[in-house]
């Protein structure tokens, strides 16, 4: 785990629990590292470039937390340096439920999977709501073209940590894509067989 992913998650509890359960001595090295990891690198980048969704987390005034799944087309998060994500907030269901919470606190936490590969990557930020109207030019920067939902605002995250999580438990699965990815050659090969024999016959 990174240092900075640490220090944020790493609560004074969260370090009674690793001591009680014994595993305070293993994550000890981590309050000492130099790696930070609180700026994304040009691999971190080309991961998110490919998701075409992540997890999303928040925290409401009452305390409860809120996850959701945000899908679009791939590379619909974008990062626009080492230290921000954006992304265009299309109109969904209109509960507003993670802007809402966004209201009282900035901060958010980001799992994006690669269940293929048995990758996770996960973030911790800070939400700035950027209104459709009022950043012509950011929106442009995140439209997708060919893609119809309606953008109602930007999730602009100053990233605080990150950190490549453990693959153990991660269980498979491939979209669409993937699935024909690798079905075309068993599809190129039927298809030349069906050729082969069409010539024998003639």
């Amino acid at each position: 785990m990174s240092r900075a992913y640490a220090d944020l998650a790493f609560t004074p509890a969260v370090r009674a629990m690793q001591t009680r359960m014994g595993s305070r001595a293993a994550y000890a090295a981590q309050d000492r590292s130099e790696d930070r990891r609180d700026a994304l690198t040009e691999h971190e980048a080309q991961f998110i470039a490919q998701r075409d969704g992540f997890y999303q987390a928040t925290v409401s005034e009452t305390n409860w937390p809120y996850l959701q799944f945000r899908g679009g087309p791939a590379g619909f998060l974008k990062v626009l340096d080492a230290k921000t994500l954006a992304y265009a907030d299309f109109r969904g269901n209109r509960q507003y439920i993670s802007v809402g919470n966004l209201q009282g606190n900035e901060r958010v936490a980001l799992f994006l999977m690669d269940y293929a590969a048995q990758r996770r990557l996960k973030l911790l930020g800070r939400v700035q709501l950027v209104d459709a109207a009022e950043d012509p030019a950011l929106m442009h920067r995140l439209a997708m073209p060919g893609y119809g939902a309606r953008v109602e605002r930007a999730f602009v995250i100053t990233v605080e940590a990150w950190d490549w999580n453990c693959p153990q438990h991660i269980t498979p699965r491939y979209t669409e894509a993937e699935v024909e990815a690798a079905v075309q050659p068993l599809r190129d090969e039927l298809e030349a067989a069906r050729r082969e024999l069409a010539r024998l016959r003639a």
